[in-house]
């Protein structure tokens, strides 16, 4: 890569192996469902999540909208944490583009959502309130620390959504960071989900793409809400090639950007000024803060860290940060960060 670039695994270029099989993907027009490597994805997408189909879509916000969109509709109510990506991050779109109604609810350390909590918010069978449709989940969960949440956590949620009838969708974008954290199959989680968007262009390294999962009828609904949104793609193979090196190549690996965020997170620790909890770095995500005594903040240690060794790491406040690892981040990066850092606040 042209930087040292930690702000986020978005910003992971694709592998030598994904630039070759782009150029010698086999394509065809995906709206007729007529390109074989699309096709070739989505099969393998959908085994890897225990489901019976699979939709390759543009992004992980488009493939959470489909979802969310396939299962429930104008003026329903949709029960989902309260820093979830699909509340935050999405520029509203369940409300703004379905009129689906957010019910929204705290969330733990780790992003879990109280399973009373959850059975309450659900909606009486009352004129006066919308129709509680869906669930919504994430694993990994981005807005506490990337932590792989358990199997068990999400059994709990299928019980409760088995009572009232209702969906439940994941957003599923480090779903594989979850899996490999935790030292289990991907279908180990979403066995508990009706649908699950994970993201190719992550930690997995594709230049672009995720896909939804869920069984046939979903997909086939999932098919129509794509295409609503914008969605339909044509020669997508030239994507999906990258994609199917993901899956087939990238997942066991995750371990090793696991692995270096821990290391980050530990040295961190050691640096004087830094305030982080390596306990809670699970996946590839550490978040950390600046002491109340470091005198400078973080848009200041931010350009410092361009300026003396063109590392880039993503300010989440005034004195706050998260650093991603991935793929083109290895132990001498990690190793460049802390001393760079170090230097800096030496000097403050």
């Amino acid at each position: 890569m042209d930087r040292i670039d930690f702000r986020s695994d978005t910003v992971s270029w694709p592998t030598p192996a994904m630039r070759e099989a782009m150029a010698q993907a086999k394509v065809g027009d995906d709206v007729y469902g007529e390109d074989p490597t699309v096709r070739e994805l989505e099969a393998l997408a959908a085994e890897m999540t225990g489901k019976e189909a699979a939709l390759f879509v543009a992004s992980g916000t488009m493939g959470n909208l489909v979802g969310i969109l396939a299962h429930a509709g104008r003026g329903d109510e949709a029960i989902v944490g309260q820093d979830a990506h699909t509340y935050l991050y999405e520029a509203g779109g369940m409300s703004t583009l379905g009129g689906i109604f957010p019910r929204v609810l705290a969330t733990d350390d780790m992003g879990r959502m109280d399973i009373t909590a959850v059975e309450t918010a659900v909606s009486p069978d009352d004129a006066h309130f919308p129709q509680t449709r869906l669930i919504l989940v994430e694993n990994s969960y981005g807005s506490k620390g990337g932590y792989p949440l358990p199997p068990a956590y999400f059994a709990d949620i299928r019980a409760v959504a088995d009572r009232h009838g209702l969906a439940v969708h994941m957003d599923g974008a480090r779903l594989f960071n979850a899996a490999v954290a935790q030292q289990i199959p991907a279908a180990d989680i979403t066995q508990h989900v009706d649908s699950v968007t994970f993201c190719l262009s992550k930690g997995l390294c594709a230049p672009v793409g995720s896909v939804l999962c869920g069984s046939a009828e979903f997909i086939r609904n999932a098919h129509r809400m794509r295409k609503v949104v914008g969605g339909g793609m044509r020669q997508a193979g030239v994507m999906a090639a990258a994609g199917l090196i993901s899956l087939r190549q990238m997942v066991d690996r995750l371990a090793d950007d696991h692995q270096r965020a821990q290391k980050l997170a530990l040295g961190l620790a050691q640096i004087p000024g830094v305030l982080v909890q390596p306990e809670m770095v699970k996946t590839n995500m550490v978040f950390f803060n600046l002491a109340p005594d470091v005198p400078i903040l973080a848009d200041v240690i931010t350009e410092a860290m361009q300026q003396r060794a063109n590392i880039w790491v993503g300010p989440t406040g005034w004195r706050s940060f998260r650093a991603v690892t991935h793929y083109w981040i290895g132990d001498q990066e990690i190793d460049l960060f802390l001393d760079t850092l170090r230097a800096i606040l030496a000097e403050a």
